[in-house]
């Protein structure tokens, strides 16, 4: 049975649609909580894989949040043994900074329900294949990534050019929020430092068109979670394909 470990930062921000997914699969799921355990050192010994999740932190904020740079210095040892590696939002900027690309702040605070559009290469990806030429996704973000050394942009929207990348055949680094079903949007959407970011937009995002959209396009984000995830766990497959880095 194969061993995930998952870095999680805030209570609110989970696997979500990927955790059955895994457990269906017949994965062992272990998390760190970085919130929970600020000092919490996991190393990767017994593990075939990594996954990052979201959180309200910038990649930069060590002095703060200090388990940044642990976050950071386990992800390029995950790089090095080939491990797939999932990065989503806060997750796939740690991956972008490991992988020695700058994260900066993004023109536009994306929150809700937007447009997102494939790449060329992300039209024939084993991922993102399945996405249309332009998807409604769910975005929670201010900053971005830029694109890594070697990687291949695989999604866009209007407002963020670095949506989606993939270094190799199985480092993956997604933006957007593939994993959150309806329950966890409206947890969100209650959670008071998430309430007072969108207060102080003055009125751009407006909590209750995202609760009016959601029902409109969370079927399909789901059905784009089961196979986009799908094919991470794929991954899983590949031995001699993994893509090694030496060590920097």
């Amino acid at each position: 049975m194969a061993k995930i470990l998952v870095f999680q930062h805030v209570a609110y921000e989970i696997l979500g649609t990927l955790d059955p997914l895994l457990r269906n699969a017949g994965f062992r799921i272990k998390y760190v909580n970085f919130e929970r355990y600020p000092d919490a050192e996991p190393g990767l010994e017994g593990y075939e894989g990594l996954i990052v999740l979201g959180g309200p932190m910038n990649v930069d904020e060590t002095r703060a949040y200090p388990f940044l740079e642990t976050e950071v210095r386990v992800i390029k040892d995950a790089i090095r043994r080939g491990f797939p590696i999932l990065g989503i939002c806060l997750g796939s900027q740690l991956l972008a900074k490991a992988l020695g690309a700058k994260v900066k702040k993004n023109p536009e605070k994306e929150i809700g329900w937007y447009d997102l559009s494939p790449t060329e290469e992300g039209k024939s990806d084993p991922l993102t294949s399945t996405f249309s030429e332009v998807e409604k996704i769910f975005q929670w973000h201010g900053d971005t990534f830029e694109l890594p050394v070697g990687a291949v942009r695989l999604a866009s929207s209007p407002l963020c050019r670095n949506q989606a990348f993939r270094l190799g055949e199985n480092i993956y680094g997604f933006q957007f929020h593939l994993e959150v079903d309806e329950p966890m949007i409206e947890r969100w959407l209650n959670v008071t430092a998430n309430k007072e970011e969108i207060e102080a937009l003055k009125g751009k995002i407006d909590p209750d068109v995202i609760r009016e959209d959601t029902p409109e396009y969370i079927e399909r984000l789901k059905n784009l979670s089961d196979t986009t995830f799908g094919g991470f766990l794929n991954l899983f497959g590949y031995n001699k394909k993994r893509h090694i880095l030496p060590s920097r």
